[in-house]
């Protein structure tokens, strides 16, 4: 039975979906989530992804973001937990960190759910 057109299309962009959300192999994790940013926040979702692709074995990585600051969703992440480091960031003239362009990551080992050096913990407040 051939399928449909509408299928046809359903299964082509369920594909592109799938490649445009797929962790670039020795992307870290927080590089990733800042490029799914892109297609909105999706509470856990693609940490989710990243952990099943990516670090398998980080089986409490969830329970980890969570207890530093990114317990709803991954926005939580970069407000609450990590911040771009300011030596590979540009700065504007108010010290604000310039995003854009973003530069590639540097990449973590196979398995690894740390972050690479663009990324570092923001201090805690007291």
């Amino acid at each position: 039975m051939a399928l449909s057109e509408v299928e046809e299309l359903e299964a082509e962009l369920r594909g592109l979906a799938d490649d445009l959300t797929t962790p670039i192999p020795g992307e870290c994790l927080l590089c990733y989530l800042y490029r799914m940013l892109e297609f909105g926040c999706r509470r856990h979702d693609f940490t989710r992804r990243y952990q099943r692709l990516m670090a398998p074995r980080a089986t409490a990585l969830l329970r980890r973001l969570s207890r530093m600051g990114g317990c709803c969703c991954e926005c939580e992440i970069f407000l609450n937990a990590y911040q771009p480091h300011p030596r590979y960031f540009g700065l504007d003239e108010d010290g604000e960190v310039i995003m854009e362009p973003m530069p590639v990551c540097h990449g973590v080992r196979r398995g690894s759910s740390q972050p690479c050096c663009l990324w570092h913990r923001r201090p805690r407040c007291s």
